[in-house]
């Protein structure tokens, strides 16, 4: 597209997204920008250029979860780009990591979210692309525009597609109900709530439903799934008061531990997730539940307006 050689529109990667990045460039009849990353033989590792980004909107994939590494290779491509005299150095974090840490919730603890957001800007970021923060209120934590961008605009259509009869959106948890409000209100169906209680961090105790669940195919909506342990109790909590089927979906499959075993073992009928984190794959893991719809589209979609300085408004569905 000539706009983009005219104007300096150049996509990179992060080591660990490169696998979206590449999706995001063919979005856009692009190719992906050419980098290296030069590692020590002590860990340390330092990212470079193969080819200049003097005056270029420079756009840089990489979604931060597990290892630290990826968020601090994202913050020394930024200062990189920086200082190799990029016109603009937009981050796109597809999953943005340590999103859980966003307030005070006991004494003596990091505002982790708060943190990131100032090393984004310290190292010379001009503005953040992510989709479904834990917590909305994040973007108040960074003094550059945020585009926060909503799976539902995925999940939504696909989600119509399965033209389920008696169907209801499910919130895993009460802290969930606005997201699973916005789905049902979206998609013209009742909504359930699954009320839990945690004995300790990752760990469910006790859990009940609030809302008709006999005779009705569920689909729990969730932005992120760590340990998968609400969600399955959830799941298997539904199908025992009545439920003809439950699937789930959720953004950003963090999935760690024995979380595919869970879900594997579970009542869950379909995990519906994006590829914001990509899904573990070697022979002992068991995929066969898992629908992966990918964000690249409206990724790029977005990053082609705001390279345009076009309006995005009409993209966010709530």
């Amino acid at each position: 597209m000539e706009h983009y050689e005219d104007h300096q529109m150049k996509i990179f990667s992060g080591r660990s997204s490169r696998y979206l990045a590449e999706k995001m460039a063919a979005s856009l009849n692009m190719e992906l920008g050419k980098s290296e990353v030069v590692v020590f033989s002590d860990g340390e590792f330092q990212p470079a250029y193969i080819e200049s980004v003097r005056g270029a909107t420079v756009f840089i994939v990489q979604s931060t979860f597990p290892p630290v590494e990826n968020l601090f290779e994202l913050l020394l491509m930024i200062d990189a780009a920086r200082r190799a005299s990029a016109y603009r150095v937009i981050a796109v974090i597809p999953y943005f990591g340590w999103a859980r840490q966003d307030r005070k919730d006991r004494p003596r603890v990091s505002i982790g979210a708060k943190m990131v957001a100032n090393l984004l800007h310290a190292a010379g970021c001009d503005r953040v692309m992510t989709a479904d923060l834990h917590a909305d209120q994040i973007q108040g934590f960074f003094d550059v525009p945020v585009d926060h961008i909503y799976a539902s605009s995925i999940f939504i259509p696909y989600l119509r597609s399965l033209n389920l009869e008696n169907f209801s959106i499910a919130s895993p948890d009460m802290g969930g109900a606005k997201r699973a409000n916005a789905y049902a209100r979206i998609l013209g169906t009742p909504m359930i709530i699954c009320h839990k209680s945690r004995e300790k961090p990752n760990v469910v105790g006790s859990m009940t439903a609030i809302g008709d669940v006999e005779g009705r195919n569920v689909v729990i909506v969730d932005d992120m799934v760590d340990t998968a342990g609400t969600i399955t109790k959830c799941a298997d909590m539904l199908m025992d008061k009545g439920a003809l089927s439950v699937r789930a979906i959720a953004t950003h499959p963090v999935l760690s531990g024995t979380a595919y075993e869970r879900i594997s073992n579970s009542s869950i009928k379909e995990f519906i997730v994006t590829d914001t984190i990509p899904l573990r794959r070697d022979e002992n893991t068991d995929l066969s539940k898992f629908t992966v719809l990918s964000v690249a589209p409206i990724f790029a979609d977005i990053m082609d307006k705001v390279f345009l300085n076009q309006p995005i408004s009409d993209t966010f569905v709530y």
